[in-house]
């Protein structure tokens, strides 16, 4: 609520679930989700049909995070996203062009592509936010937040603010629980509040 008001248009790059454009739908936002998995614009449909009378208007688009050829320049209000983790969790089993597949490096090339979308149809003087954790490989921290949210400002944008919101129920802590181990549980993860306060 803190960087919308009512009738703004919010975009959600990684639909997922459909959260965001839940949110969206009570607030009386106007809201596009796009993902490359049809499963998730299925599960985000399902999700989103309830009543609620106030007029939002509300899509789901099965598309690409990297090209959002369909959404015009500078007309999105505020971007509100949860990419994935590189190839830490799987959210589809073949689609070839689902990131989640991405070893790091790969990962954050495609990242630039998302981020340089997400520039391009943002309006000037608004805010991108997006959530990314950092990794573990081998025993060692890879900062993929960080490097993510830097993408981000090379693409334009200016860091208004980070937030650090802990971490539960990890889907790693199974895996690691009652294991002898000589490293910390990563369990934060980043909130990124970039503003556009110039086009390129």
């Amino acid at each position: 609520m803190r960087y919308t008001n009512e009738n703004d248009w919010v975009l959600d790059q990684f639909l997922g679930s459909g959260t965001t454009l839940i949110e969206a739908k009570l607030l009386n936002r106007n809201a596009i989700g796009v993902d490359i998995n049809p499963n998730s614009i299925k599960l985000s449909n399902q999700n989103l049909n309830f009543e609620f009378r106030n007029g939002s208007k509300i899509f789901t688009k099965l598309d690409n995070a990297k090209n959002l050829s369909f959404i015009k320049n500078e007309s999105i209000d505020m971007i509100c996203t949860h990419p994935p983790y590189a190839d830490i969790i799987r959210y589809s089993t073949s689609l070839k062009e689902d990131i989640s597949h991405l070893a790091y490096n790969e990962f954050l090339e495609a990242m630039k592509d998302v981020a340089e979308e997400a520039f391009r149809v943002l309006k000037c003087g608004k805010i991108c936010a997006f959530m990314m954790g950092d990794i573990r490989e081998h025993s060692y921290v890879r900062p993929l937040g960080m490097d993510s949210m830097q993408l981000f400002i090379n693409a334009g944008f200016r860091l208004r603010e980070i937030i650090i919101k802990e971490q539960h129920n990890c889907r790693s802590a199974d895996y690691w629980k009652g294991k002898q181990v000589n490293f910390l549980m990563l369990a934060h993860e980043y909130i990124f509040i970039l503003e556009k306060i110039s086009v390129r």
